[in-house]
């Protein structure tokens, strides 16, 4: 297995809302796609929004369950401000706030949302050093 991930898709409940929300609410680029699907360009790979239920039936498992699914979403930036800005900005957009941006235990600075499925959102500065592709691509 290559050292990537490709695409993360996340089961939602309502698609427009979502949609919605990551788009308009977040700014982040749609792709064309299908009406039962949305794909969303991320800086090396792919988000997709799809059903729940029918995300559920494609894996072969039941879309029930609810609380921590043992999953979290991370987005660094480069300072404080601008993890305490993209967290007023979710939270304006429709997302729950579930942790306020804080110094943490590790010497970084984050936070979390929930998005409108309660999917967990991590916005973190990591003053030792930048996590991820860079955001000009290179």
């Amino acid at each position: 297995m290559q050292p990537r991930i490709s695409m993360i898709t996340l089961g939602v409940h309502d698609l427009e809302r979502s949609v919605h929300f990551y788009e308009q609410g977040l700014g982040l680029p749609r792709m064309e796609s299908p009406p039962e699907v949305a794909f969303f360009t991320l800086n090396g790979s792919w988000l997709g929004l799809y059903g729940r239920e029918e995300l559920a039936e494609d894996a072969g498992v039941t879309s029930q369950g609810s609380g921590f699914s043992g999953i979290t979403l991370a987005h660094n930036l480069g300072s404080e401000a601008e993890v305490d800005a993209l967290m007023a900005q979710a939270v304006a957009a429709g997302a729950t706030l579930v942790k306020p941006a804080e110094k943490v235990f590790w010497g970084g600075y984050s936070g979390y949302f929930a998005d409108p499925d309660g999917y967990l959102w991590e916005v973190a500065h990591n003053p030792f050093g930048w996590i991820g592709p860079s955001d000009t691509g290179t």
